[in-house]
C-alpha cells in the first residue's frame, strides 16, 4: 500500500484550520515541504508538546511525506523561543541522519499563516488568491504529521490534541477522542461550571465563540479558550454583523492602520482593508475595492491590534467573502510579481504585546501534556470534519463498533476523508451529518 493510500484510509487531514485531506495534498510534487510548527495563535501548547514527546515518530513521518512529494528541502519552521524542543530536534534529526532543515522563526504573529510561513522559510509569496503549492510549497502542522506516522502504521485518526486554558483551574493538554463534548473536555481542568463564562473553539484571535458547549470535539479541534462573559475579547467577537458594519461607516477615519499591519499586505498582496473601509462607508469605489476581501485570511490584526478606534475590518472582510462566494464572484489578482514591503519587519506583531492588548496575558500558562480519562457516554461522530464532501455513513442503528473501525466512507469520486469510530460502543443515530456512538 503506497503511503497516499495509508493516509486516505487513515482519514488523516489538516489538524487545523480548515482540515484540508492530507492525501490530497500529496497529489503534486513540491519542492518544499514544511512542517508548521509555529503554533502562533497566544494560549495554545499542542505542537511543542507532541515534538518533545513523539519527536522521532514526527521527523520519521516528515521524512516519509518529503520523500512522497520527491521535495528537495524539508524545514521545519519553528518560534526560536523553543529552544529545549529545538536542541531535541537537532539531535535526533542527526542521530535518525534524515535531511531535515530546522528554520528558527520570531516570536511574532500569524507566523504560523502557511502564506507567511512560505515567505519566513523560502523568501517566496504565494500569488493572490493561491495556495503554497503555488509557489512549490507543501505545508503541514505538527499533529497532521503526527497523524501520518501512525498511518503508516496502519492506525486511523481517532483522536485529537487539545489545549484548554484560559479561567480555568488547571490549563491542560490532553489527547481527546473524536466525538467528545466540548464540555467534559472543560471539565477536566477544573472548570465544570460554565454559567457566566464564554468558550472560544481555537485560538484567541481567529477562533470563534462557541454558542453551545456540548457539541463535539473534531479531528481538527486544537483548543478551547475559556474567558469570562464580559470580557472585552468576547464582545469583539460576538458582535453583530450589522453593528460592525454601522460602526465603521460612522467612525473609520482612514488611519490605513489595518493596512499597514496587515500580514497578507506586508507580503505584496493588494490587500487594503482600509480601502474596503472606505468603500463601504461611501458605497464608492471600483470592483477590485471590494473583491480583494477574498484575499484577507481572517487573522484578525486589523480588529484586534491596529485600529485605534477599535473598528472590525476583519469582520467587514468576512461578511464580503461571504456575499462573493454566494454570488460566485471571484477576485482578479492585480498582478504576477510580488514584493514584501520594506517595513515588514519592523511591522510584524510581538505575541507578548499581542496579548497585552487582547487582555489574556494573565492567562499564558504552562497547559501540560496530561493523561485524562473521560466517562463520556455518548460521542458523536460528525461526518463533515473536513474540507470537501462529508462522508457517508457505512453503519447503522444497532451496529456494535470498536475504536478505529471505519464508519464513514468518502463519496465516490469526492474530496472528503474517512471517519473512524473513536471509541467502542454502540450506533444509537445515524443522520447525513453525524453518527452517534453510545458506549457501555
Amino acid at each position: 500500500m503506497t503511503l497516499v493510500e495509508q493516509i486516505k484510509n487513515a482519514g488523516v487531514i489538516g489538524a487545523g484550520g480548515a482540515g484540508f485531506p492530507t492525501h490530497a495534498k500529496l497529489a503534486a510534487p513540491a519542492e518544499y515541504v514544511i512542517m508548521n510548527a509555529a503554533e502562533c495563535e497566544p494560549l495554545l501548547r499542542v505542537d511543542q508538546q507532541l515534538l518533545a514527546i513523539y519527536t522521532d515518530r514526527i521527523l520519521q513521518g516528515f521524512a516519509a511525506v518529503a520523500g512522497e512529494l520527491g521535495a528537495s528541502h524539508a524545514v521545519i519552521g519553528i518560534k526560536g523561543k523553543h529552544s529545549d524542543v529545538i536542541a531535541v530536534l537537532r539531535r535526533r534529526i542527526g542521530d535518525l541522519g534524515l535531511a531535515i532543515e530546522i528554520h528558527e522563526l520570531p516570536d511574532f504573529y500569524p507566523a504560523g499563516d502557511e502564506q507567511i510561513l512560505v515567505y519566513e522559510v523560502t523568501g517566496r509569496i504565494v500569488p493572490e488568491g493561491g495556495i503554497p503549492i503555488a509557489a512549490g510549497c507543501v505545508v503541514m502542522n505538527v499533529e497532521t504529521i503526527f497523524n501520518v506516522s501512525r498511518a503508516m502504521e496502519g492506525k486511523a485518526v481517532t483522536d485529537s490534541f487539545v489545549t484548554v486554558s484560559g479561567a480555568v483551574p488547571r490549563p491542560l493538554t490532553m489527547k481527546v477522542p473524536v466525538g467528545t463534548p466540548v464540555q467534559d473536555v472543560i471539565a477536566q481542568t477544573g472548570r465544570t461550571e460554565l454559567t457566566g463564562y464564554a468558550v472560544i473553539d481555537g485560538g484567541p484571535m481567529m477562533g470563534k465563540v462557541l454558542q453551545r458547549t456540548d457539541g463535539a470535539v473534531l479531528k481538527k479541534s486544537k483548543g478551547f479558550i475559556v474567558l469570562p462573559q464580559d470580557h472585552p475579547l468576547i464582545a469583539t467577537k460576538t458582535a453583530p454583523d450589522r453593528a460592525a458594519l454601522l460602526e465603521g461607516r460612522t467612525a473609520c477615519e482612514q488611519c490605513r492602520m489595518c493596512t499597514d499591519l496587515c500580514p497578507r499586505h506586508l507580503i505584496g498582496h493588494h490587500l487594503n482593508p482600509h480601502i474596503i473601509m472606505r468603500a463601504m462607508k461611501y458605497t464608492v469605489g471600483n470592483a477590485t475595492d471590494i473583491t480583494q476581501a477574498a484575499l484577507c485570511s481572517q487573522c484578525g490584526v486589523c480588529t484586534l491590534f491596529a485600529c485605534p478606534a477599535h473598528l472590525k475590518p476583519h469582520q467587514i472582510n468576512g461578511m464580503i467573502k461571504q456575499q462573493l462566494s454566494c454570488n460566485h464572484i471571484r477576485y482578479m489578482p492585480q498582478t504576477t510579481v510580488y514584493h514584501a514591503s520594506p517595513a515588514r519587519s519592523y511591522r510584524r506583531i510581538p505575541v507578548k504585546r499581542l496579548m497585552l492588548r487582547i487582555g489574556i496575558a494573565a492567562y499564558d500558562q504552562d497547559a501540560p501534556l496530561t493523561a485524562v480519562t473521560f466517562d463520556t457516554q455518548e460521542y458523536h461522530m460528525v461526518l463533515r470534519q473536513h474540507a470537501g464532501a462529508a462522508a457517508q455513513a457505512v453503519v447503522a442503528v444497532g451496529d456494535t463498533v470498536s475504536r478505529g473501525q471505519l464508519i464513514g466512507a468518502i463519496p465516490e469520486g469526492a474530496l472528503g476523508a474517512a471517519v473512524h469510530a473513536s471509541v467502542n460502543g454502540t450506533v444509537t443515530a445515524v443522520t447525513d451529518s453525524e453518527i452517534i456512538i453510545r458506549v457501555g
